[in-house]
């Protein structure tokens, strides 16, 4: 990607446990990234998510995004088809030394997880002026 942040080692294809007798499958968001000059904007898909279900983190300087979606089985019920299924959403990332962990920002609207990285002050670009002498 760049510099600032590096997709990790993808997972395994598809971790599977049992549900309610039915398979949850673990999976890559789809993921777009935007820069300005003061922050990496991380967008990332995950479809039937909420904000309960959504979790982030950063530990030693790895961007961590799982999230979950469950599917419960109506009680007293039995599938003899069923095509919808509980999924998992896991992504990561390797943030550079530029961006500052303790202000990233996070927000989620119907599946889509929006984060804002800044970077550091020092690493932030920044316009100089010039004066006439």
């Amino acid at each position: 990607m760049n510099d600032v942040i590096r997709q990790d080692a993808p997972q395994a294809p598809a971790d599977r446990d049992r549900d309610r007798e039915r398979e949850v499958e673990t999976l890559q968001p789809p993921v777009d990234i935007f820069e300005d000059g003061n922050a990496l904007h991380l967008v990332a898909d995950m479809p039937g998510v909420t904000r309960e279900s959504l979790h982030i983190e950063v530990d030693n300087n790895v961007l961590s995004l799982e999230g979950e979606v469950r599917l419960e089985m109506p009680e007293g019920l039995t599938a003899i088809y069923a095509e919808v299924r509980a999924q998992r959403y896991a992504r990561r990332f390797t943030l550079s030394h530029e961006i500052d962990a303790e202000a990233i920002q996070a927000r989620i609207d119907n599946g889509v997880v929006e984060l804002v990285l800044p970077r550091k002050e020092t690493h932030r670009r920044r316009r100089i002026e010039v004066k006439a002498a």
